[in-house]
């Protein structure tokens, strides 16, 4: 495996890189309907896209309220800690910009992704888009 990295994506030139995945991700093997996937959120947060050389292998979004989401990796770079390099590219960020208090509404199989992370868990399970979740808070120091 070459080196992954990750960068601050822009959503109008990474476009087809960012739908590409969430698409493979949440829309294909998840089935997501797609317009629960596409929100109007997308124009003003910060996005982030992971690399495997020049081609984009995951993402995430950080919303300007401090919110992570759309955390998503290919299937075949799975268990690569890409999912890693992403959060932490997001939590730096929400810091970088004062955002001391972190949120992300998780699916449930991904929580302890999330509290190694330092992710706590602050609701009982709900579903969103049929998929259970619960809410989950990171306060920074």
């Amino acid at each position: 495996m070459s080196e992954i990295h990750v960068r601050v994506a822009d959503w109008q030139k990474d476009n087809a890189d960012l739908r590409r995945i969430r698409e493979a991700v949440f829309i294909a093997e998840q089935s997501v309907a797609p317009e629960l996937e596409w929100d109007t959120e997308d124009a003003e947060a910060v996005h982030f896209l992971a690399f495997e050389r020049d081609y984009a292998i995951g993402t995430a979004r950080l919303l300007p309220d401090g919110h992570i989401g759309r955390v998503s990796v290919l299937k075949d770079w799975r268990g690569l800690k890409v999912g890693d390099r992403l959060l932490q590219a997001a939590i730096a960020e929400a810091e970088r910009r004062g955002l001391k208090r972190q949120m992300l509404s998780a699916q449930v199989h991904a929580t302890a992704f999330y509290e190694r992370h330092g992710f706590k868990i602050v609701s009982s399970e709900f579903l969103e888009a049929g998929i259970p979740h619960v809410d989950m808070v990171r306060e920074s120091q």
